[in-house]
């Protein structure tokens, strides 16, 4: 059952204080819903509030801020508890809390990856676990997955962020069978670049000849079209070649990950 109206909703959103977290609270509190924003970031959660309400001042919508470690189910759990203590009822989780980080796996320590994995894949995975018992309750909810063009990609340099958005990919696909029937829905969106924080930290190891084409708001509006109308898979990519990449492993994976490492082969060998 697709959530076709947000006024007086409830949604939870991970990753709240910054980027598409942030951007898509804006715009479902601009829509008439409540929001319960969730992010480790204490001080940007308060700048958060301040930023979502400013999207429609004349709202008595409320906006509350749960700081919160995704990767700690205990955590994830209290922020469920608090939204339902709350506003009495969880329509929407948005799960954009996420990091990213390139390099050649041979650098790649265990502990980076397991970090990927617990924020990217297990945050949402939390999420999902902790606020399923209301939206089976009522009967109705939806879930937002933030995953990546990597996650349908093979993008080398890219291996631990890809093997957590193919994850994200996954778990949607599985639930959105197992869910058949229930009324609580899936979105998996899957943009390209966006710009936001993560893509303009050198410490991340991203190819600084990105081409980002991509706003959060530009996202956010697409998320909430994509809600409303219940769909599974929301793939953003204005880019030319990465929408190319796209065509090329949908029709045939194998000589998409040929080409893919040839020209990375290519690159490596002219710098």
């Amino acid at each position: 059952m697709a959530l076709k109206n947000f006024p007086d909703s409830v949604a939870v959103i991970t990753g709240g204080a910054s980027g598409i977290g942030l951007a898509t609270a804006r715009a479902l509190y601009a829509a008439g819903a409540n929001i319960v924003l969730a992010d480790l970031n204490e001080p940007g959660l308060q700048q958060a509030i301040t930023k979502v309400r400013e999207a429609r001042p004349d709202s008595t919508a409320q906006v509350l801020a749960v700081t919160t470690d995704v990767r700690s189910e205990q955590q994830v759990q209290e922020l469920m508890r608090k939204a339902l203590d709350a506003c009495g009822r969880i329509d929407l989780v948005v799960t954009s809390a996420g990091i990213g980080k390139g390099g050649p796996v041979d650098t790649y320590s265990g502990e980076a990856m397991q970090r990927m994995i617990d924020i990217n894949f297990m945050g949402t995975y939390h999420c999902v676990h902790n606020a399923l018992p209301a939206m089976r309750k009522q009967g109705s909810g939806h879930f937002v997955f933030l995953s990546s063009v990597a996650g349908k990609l093979s993008v080398p340099l890219l291996s631990a962020y890809c093997a957590s958005k193919w994850a994200v990919r996954g778990f949607g696909s599985a639930l959105r069978a197992e869910f058949y029937g229930t009324g609580i829905g899936v979105t998996t969106v899957y943009p390209a670049w966006v710009d936001t924080p993560m893509v303009h930290q050198e410490e991340n190891g991203l190819d600084t000849q990105i081409e980002i084409l991509l706003t959060p708001e530009m996202v956010a509006e697409a998320i909430l079209q994509a809600v409303q109308e219940d769909r599974a898979d929301l793939t953003l990519a204005p880019n030319q070649d990465i929408a190319m990449g796209l065509q090329l492993m949908q029709a045939d994976p194998d000589l998409a990950e040929q080409v893919m490492g040839k020209s990375f082969w290519h690159r490596q060998q002219t710098t």
